[in-house]
C-alpha cells in the first residue's frame, strides 16, 4: 500500500445533511487502499455537523475541519488541501456520490500519463434529489460511444471558450495547487478560474468512464447564476480579466471573444448591467466590435428591459 500514491479526498460539506450520509459512504466504499479522507464543514446551519461526528466517532482516520464561520467554498476548500498529503487530489462537494472503482480507475490512468499532465476528468451521471438517474454529462452514441467534444492534452482554449468539464469528476495533480496557491479566495466559484489559470501550464486528460454521480437539485450553485447582483457573474468577469493576459495565440483569442460575446449577452438580457458593459469593454479590447454587440452597449447603456426575449429562447429550447 505505501508504494501506491495517496489521493486526498477533500469532502466539502455546507447543508448536506440529506445526502451527507450517501457520500461519505460512497467515498469510505472506495476500492483504493491508500486514500486520506479530510471532511470540510462550512459552518452548516442544518444537521449536517452532528452526522459528521457520528462518521468520526466510528471511522477514526477520517480528519475535520470546522471553517469557524462561513467563508465560502473557495477558501472551505483550500483549508482542506493544505491540511493534506496526498499526490492527488479530489474536490467533493458531499452532496455528489462516487462510484467505487473511481479512485483506482483515475491513478491508473494518471500514473501512465507524464508530468505534464496536471488534471484529469471523467463523464458523470446526473441524478436528482431522491437519487434518480436523470442523464449523464456527455451525450452518447447509440453503441455508447462518447458523441461529445472531451479533450485531451493542451486543452487552455477549449476551456476558456465553453464549459466542456464535468467539475466534479476531477482528479488533480498535488503539484498543480501548490503553483496555484490553491483556489482563489476572492471569487464566488471556482471552476473556470482554475481551468483556465491550470490549462495555461498543465495538459489535460480525459479518462472516458462513469465515475461520479452528480446531484441536480433546486439549490445548486448554478440556479443563481444570472440573478441580478449575484457575485457569480461578477467572479466571471475577474476570471476573463485574467484570461485576457494569458491569451498567447489567435485561436485562444477567438476562444476568449466568444466567451465574453456569450457572457455579456446573458449578463444584458439578466439585468446584470454593470457586468455586462465590463465584459463588452473586455471584446472591445480583443476584437474590432460586431455591429450587433454596439448595439447591445447603447442598450445596455440606456438600461432597456430586453429579459422577455430570454425566457423566450429558453422557453422554445426546452418546451418539447
Amino acid at each position: 500500500m505505501s508504494q501506491l500514491p495517496l489521493v486526498s479526498i477533500i469532502c466539502l460539506c455546507y447543508n448536506h445533511e440529506r445526502f451527507l450520509r450517501e457520500a461519505l459512504d460512497s467515498v469510505l466504499a472506495q476500492t483504493y487502499p491508500n486514500i486520506e479522507v479530510i471532511v470540510v464543514d462550512d459552518c452548516s446551519t442544518d444537521g449536517s455537523v452532528p452526522i459528521i461526528q457520528e462518521y468520526l466517532e466510528k471511522y477514526p482516520q477520517l480528519k475535520f475541519i470546522s471553517t469557524g464561520h462561513n467563508r465560502g467554498n473557495t477558501t472551505a476548500f483550500n483549508m482542506g488541501w493544505r491540511a493534506s498529503h496526498g499526490d492527488y487530489i479530489i474536490d467533493f462537494a458531499t452532496d455528489d456520490v462516487l462510484l467505487p472503482e473511481r479512485v483506482t480507475q483515475q491513478v491508473e490512468a494518471f500514473e501512465e500519463l507524464d508530468s505534464s499532465y496536471g488534471v484529469m476528468y471523467t463523464d458523470a451521471e446526473y441524478i436528482s434529489d431522491e437519487g434518480a438517474h436523470i442523464g449523464y454529462y456527455y451525450k452518447r452514441k447509440p453503441d455508447g460511444s462518447l458523441d461529445a467534444y472531451a479533450p485531451s492534452g493542451e486543452v487552455f482554449a477549449d476551456l476558456l471558450g465553453k464549459y466542456i468539464i464535468c467539475p466534479p469528476t476531477m482528479i488533480v495533480r498535488r503539484q498543480v495547487f501548490e503553483d496555484l496557491d490553491g483556489y482563489d479566495e476572492t471569487l464566488a466559484y471556482e471552476d473556470f478560474d482554475f481551468w483556465v489559470r491550470s490549462s495555461r501550464t498543465y495538459h489535460y486528460h480525459y479518462l472516458d468512464k462513469i465515475t461520479t454521480k452528480r446531484r441536480v437539485h433546486t439549490h445548486s450553485l448554478s440556479k443563481g447564476w444570472y440573478k441580478a447582483g449575484n457575485r457569480l457573474l461578477a467572479s466571471t468577469v475577474k476570471v476573463c480579466r485574467k484570461a485576457a493576459a494569458l491569451v498567447r495565440t489567435e485561436r485562444e483569442r477567438e476562444a476568449l471573444v466568444f466567451r465574453l460575446k456569450y457572457e455579456a449577452r446573458h449578463a444584458y438580457l439578466t439585468g446584470n448591467y454593470t457586468e455586462a458593459a465590463q465584459l463588452l469593454h473586455l471584446l472591445r479590447q480583443q476584437a474590432d466590435m460586431p455591429v450587433l454587440y454596439q448595439f447591445l452597449e447603447v442598450l445596455n447603456k440606456r438600461k432597456i428591459d430586453l429579459s422577455f426575449l430570454r425566457r423566450v429562447y429558453y422557453y422554445l429550447k426546452y418546451s418539447n
